[in-house]
C-alpha cells in the first residue's frame, strides 16, 4: 500500500507506522476514533437526563 510506511527496530520487527495524511487520513481519523473510544471504555456513563440537567444551567450562568 503507497503512502505507507513501517518503522523497525534493530531486529527487523514492526514498531511504528508512517502513514501519508495526504493519502490516507480518513483512515487514520477512523483509527484514532477507536483509539478514544477503547480508552473511554471502562468510564462511566451519565444519564442523558443529568447531562442536558449540567449543560442547561452552563447556558443560563452564561447569561
Amino acid at each position: 500500500m503507497t503512502g505507507i510506511q513501517y518503522v523497525t527496530d534493530d531486529k527487523g520487527r514492526k514498531v511504528g507506522v508512517l502513514i501519508d495524511l495526504k493519502k490516507h487520513g480518513a483512515i487514520w481519523e477512523d483509527l484514532w476514533d477507536g483509539l478514544i473510544s477503547e480508552s473511554r471504555r471502562k468510564e462511566k456513563g451519565v444519564p442523558y437526563e443529568q447531562y442536558r440537567a449540567d449543560r442547561l444551567k452552563r447556558v443560563r450562568t452564561r447569561g
